[in-house]
């Protein structure tokens, strides 16, 4: 069986520099993720994603700043990846990247350079 993951980039400096609440991080991430899956609801893989909640994959990996989780952005929008970049509001910065549920296979690629969140 196909592994189905969805991959969600949160940025690190939020919390090592700006001195978020580590608890406003994962709101983000939570937001990002519930928003990518809302919007791409109707794919297939998604569907395969939600049918087993007991066993839903989703690798939180951390992006350095607000320039490299544009750059993966850039990078997704230019290689027709679905995803939401989730931009806090009223500040209008993003905060966190998530892909809708993707099989592994196909996706992990583009997240290569960036490190499991810590």
């Amino acid at each position: 069986m196909t592994s189905i993951v969805q991959y969600v980039v949160v940025r690190s400096d939020l919390v090592k520099t700006k001195k978020w609440p580590l608890g406003a991080l994962i709101a983000q991430a939570c937001h990002a993720s519930s928003a990518a899956i809302h919007l791409f609801y109707k794919t297939q893989h998604t569907q395969e994603y939600l049918s087993d909640l007991d066993r839903m994959h989703k690798v939180v990996l951390e992006a350095k700043d607000e320039e490299s989780l544009k750059e993966l952005s850039q990078m997704l929008t230019t290689s027709q990846v679905d995803f939401k970049l989730w931009v806090e509001q009223p500040e209008n910065f993003p905060t966190c990247l998530a892909t809708r549920p993707y099989p592994k296979e196909e996706i992990q690629q583009y997240f290569k350079q960036f490190k499991l969140m810590k």
